[in-house]
């Protein structure tokens, strides 16, 4: 039995129990919805599915920590349990279909495993550390996925968060220069680029400002499919506060492409 089989089969559960309360609010008529101090949206759906996921977590998993998008931490200890109810919660309010719920489980500093449930698109992708990546609608009817094997910029597809984003950042210029590179430029969106990513659809995803729970159940995806998940410093892993993924084989010239220098 894979080290990290239980705990990939309570992500599932986890899962489930939190699709029960998304999906009859997604494109609720009165889903109640409220900016936050940084100016974000939360909804009511964000919330309730925490609680779930927490609650859940508690009886199963007390001896863990819990960090999440919409609750303070609570626990201690070197596992850790990494949610955000609700990743592209602007696309749940407006009754886009591109949201998911992110679950991951950090052992001391590495994401062991990750779990992306997208259920308004029939869709779930997961990895724990050694097992692979793997998409489908259960553990038992699942296929696995790998990152393409493009090496060229000029015959990749690339995926960004939006411009302004990037000129926030300071990085808009090696931005457009990259995109203006590659062969395709999409902006696919939050979770999605990352998957598509893991799948071989994408070779590369980046976005300049990103918090701990946005990335990290993307990263055990990622890399178990294949590919590479750092900062834009190119420091593995989903600490830095931004992302590049890519297939591994595009990462330095990505890295070096989006340097401020490179501007």
């Amino acid at each position: 039995m894979p080290a990290y089989d239980d705990d990939l089969r309570l992500a599932h559960v986890l899962a489930d129990a939190v699709e029960r309360v998304t999906m009859p609010r997604f494109k609720a008529t009165d889903l109640q919805v409220e900016a936050k101090p940084d100016l974000t949206l939360v909804s009511d759906a964000d919330r309730t599915a925490e609680e779930v996921l927490r609650a859940q977590l508690g009886r199963t998993r007390p001896r863990d920590a819990v960090q999440g998008e919409e609750f303070p931490d609570t626990g201690h200890g070197p596992r850790r349990w990494v949610l955000d109810p609700i990743d592209g919660t602007h696309n749940f309010v407006r009754g886009v279909p591109v949201w998911a719920t992110l679950i991951a489980l950090i052992d001391g500093d590495t994401p062991i495993l990750g779990l992306v449930a997208a259920p308004a698109l029939g869709r779930r992708w997961w990895a724990a550390q050694g097992t692979g990546a793997w998409t489908g609608r259960s553990i038992t009817s699942a296929k696995r996925i790998k990152v393409s094997g493009v090496r060229s910029l000029a015959d990749a597809s690339i995926s960004v968060s939006s411009v302004t984003s990037w000129a926030a950042s300071g990085r808009q210029t090696p931005m457009l220069r990259l995109m203006e590179r590659c062969w395709r430029d999409r902006g696919y969106g939050d979770f999605w680029s990352y998957m598509l990513l893991a799948e071989g659809a994408v070779d590369i995803a980046a976005e300049p400002e990103l918090a701990l729970y946005d990335m990290a159940a993307l990263v055990p995806i990622v890399t178990e499919a294949g590919g590479r998940f750092t900062d834009l410093a190119g420091t593995d892993g989903p600490f830095g506060g931004n992302a590049v993924a890519t297939n591994r084989l595009l990462h330095e010239q990505v890295l070096a492409a989006l340097t401020p220098q490179a501007g």
